[in-house]
């Protein structure tokens, strides 16, 4: 029904080296892949075309898909006159970079919140001071990232995209070097 798709080398590279940061990112090397391929894709790909292009086993490419789907990574889409499903990675790499940072604060930052808000907000008699003001310390700037975060994402993007392009200007000017 499908073929292996024969991938250009710069392509199969980046797909290699999207498997190997895997690990360092807390993600399996067959998702990692899956989504390097689709984001290169010039087409919604089929499961089937995914696992034999990539060598993988089917039921690892719908697990895969599930856990991309499941990020807001990847979209199923149909293709007129094929009764398979194809599926989209987000191609363009500013909205696909919000969509990562969202997932991330929302699977590790907010739980992190919710444990240090409980630790400080309980005056265990137990706890020595010097953990209670490191926990309050440290909830106190990870609420500042926080509120930073929220203030960033509320923005529209082409103004996320001149804020980024500034770069090193604000922290010149901040530092009173004249920007």
């Amino acid at each position: 029904m499908s073929a292996k798709l024969t991938l250009p080398p710069v392509v199969e590279k980046v797909v290699l080296h999207w498997g190997e940061m895997a690990s360092r990112w807390g993600v399996s090397r067959s998702v990692s892949q899956i989504h390097a391929l689709l984001y290169l894709s010039e087409r919604p790909l089929a499961a089937d075309e995914i696992a034999e292009t990539l060598e993988v086993a089917r039921s690892n490419v719908s697990m895969s898909l599930k856990e991309l789907q499941g990020w807001g990574l990847v979209r199923l889409v149909h293709v007129m006159g094929d009764r398979r499903d194809h599926f989209e990675s987000i191609q363009d790499i500013s909205q696909l970079f919000r969509v990562i940072v969202e997932e991330r604060k929302r699977r590790e930052l907010d739980p992190t919140l919710a444990l240090l808000r409980e630790c400080v907000a309980a005056d265990d008699a137990k706890t020595p001071a010097h953990v209670k003001q490191r926990l309050k310390s440290t909830l106190g700037f990870l609420e500042l990232l926080h509120r930073w975060y929220e203030d960033i994402r509320a923005l529209p993007q082409p103004v996320f995209l001149a804020l980024l392009k500034t770069g090193g200007r604000i922290t010149r000017f901040l530092k009173g070097d004249g920007g």
